[in-house]
């Protein structure tokens, strides 16, 4: 296969995958609608919702696995081969992906599937948001992220992004839980308040380590290696160390102020708000990162030329798209037009 027909896969893949969670969603909507009148100590009786609760999950399996494949023909897409960590669109499509991953993990660690439609319902509308709003061609990296410090610093800050959301979404659900008198229905069969705190704490107190890792270890060697400096007080990393800082917060409270339940649910949300503006938001509101590889590729100009073949006399129009970054950095296609355009 060649390039241009890998992009065209991993966007198909997407596509599938959104497709696949959104069913997914819809199997657990069906199961919460059943839920309406069960009580939290009764037995499901009806077949359909329970039926819809286990479909729910399959199909959030079977589109994990479809989303991983669109990952992988993203890299290969790229030539010479990357990991699909390029832009922002990219790094929200892996940022999903781990997201279902830490769920479907949880789920049979801590029988967490009672989260289905919560993180469903995030992916759906994270992967929406990517395809409308962060879409860009596949471009060579700059030279910056060609580093395997790079790789390393990436992924801990993906799976650290994916148990910070899910730890998110559990003080979310406590939130709401605990000034809700439901007997029936979802937030009754949902587990109590102490464990839904638990669950929080723990998964917050396996992400924050990992994001530590990405952040003040790999983070600082990769800024060395491609810039010369360790610290360089760009946008990104003052970000970054603010969200460090917040979930430093949230772990020292719980350990030493005795912080539970409400105040320590609200303190993660504000870690989860500076961590997912730190990764989009920086790039639409700051003009001076030495990020802004993460950013649009920016305009993309054609330029159409006739390349006279000398043996037969025949003329052929070849597209060149050339992208050019707000680094300078030049990404040259030739022979093909953006899979979408």
């Amino acid at each position: 296969m060649t390039d241009a027909q890998w992009e065209v896969f991993s966007y198909q893949g997407v596509i599938a995958a959104a497709v696949l969670y959104f069913v997914a969603m819809l199997a657990y909507f069906v199961e919460l609608a059943g839920l309406r009148t069960v009580g939290s100590e009764q037995t499901v009786q009806d077949r359909r919702t329970a039926m819809a609760g286990r479909l729910g999950l399959v199909l959030t399996g079977f589109a994990a696995a479809v989303h991983l494949v669109a990952l992988v023909a993203r890299g290969l897409a790229a030539d010479p081969n990357r990991v699909p960590w390029g832009n922002m669109y990219e790094f929200a499509i892996s940022g999903t992906f781990v997201v279902a991953l830490v769920f479907l993990v949880s789920s049979f660690v801590w029988g967490t599937e009672w989260l289905g439609p919560l993180v469903t319902t995030f992916i759906v509308a994270a992967l929406m948001a990517a395809f409308l709003a962060l879409d860009d061609a596949v471009l060579p990296l700059p030279d910056a992220l060609n580093s395997y410090w790079l790789v390393i610093h990436v992924v801990s800050a993906v799976i650290s992004t994916g148990a910070f959301t899910i730890g998110a979404l559990l003080s979310v659900l406590y939130l709401v839980k605990s000034r809700s008198s439901a007997r029936t229905g979802y937030l009754a069969r949902v587990p109590d308040l102490a464990r839904l705190d638990r669950l929080s704490y723990r998964m917050h107190a396996f992400a924050f380590p990992v994001w530590t890792f990405a952040v003040l270890i790999t983070g600082p060697i990769w800024a060395h290696q491609a810039w010369g400096a360790y610290w360089n007080w760009d946008p990104k990393e003052v970000w970054a160390f603010i969200t460090w800082v917040v979930y430093a917060a949230y772990l020292h409270a719980r350990a030493t102020a005795g912080w539970r339940g409400r105040n320590a649910a609200y303190l993660a949300l504000l870690g989860v708000a500076t961590l997912w503006f730190n990764f989009i938001g920086i790039n639409f509101f700051s003009s001076s990162s030495q990020h802004s590889y993460a950013e649009s590729a920016g305009e993309v100009v054609r330029v159409d030329r006739v390349a006279e073949d000398a043996a037969t006399g025949s003329s052929a129009v070849v597209g060149v798209a050339r992208a050019v970054e707000a680094t300078q950095e030049v990404g040259v296609v030739v022979g093909a037009d953006h899979p979408r355009a």
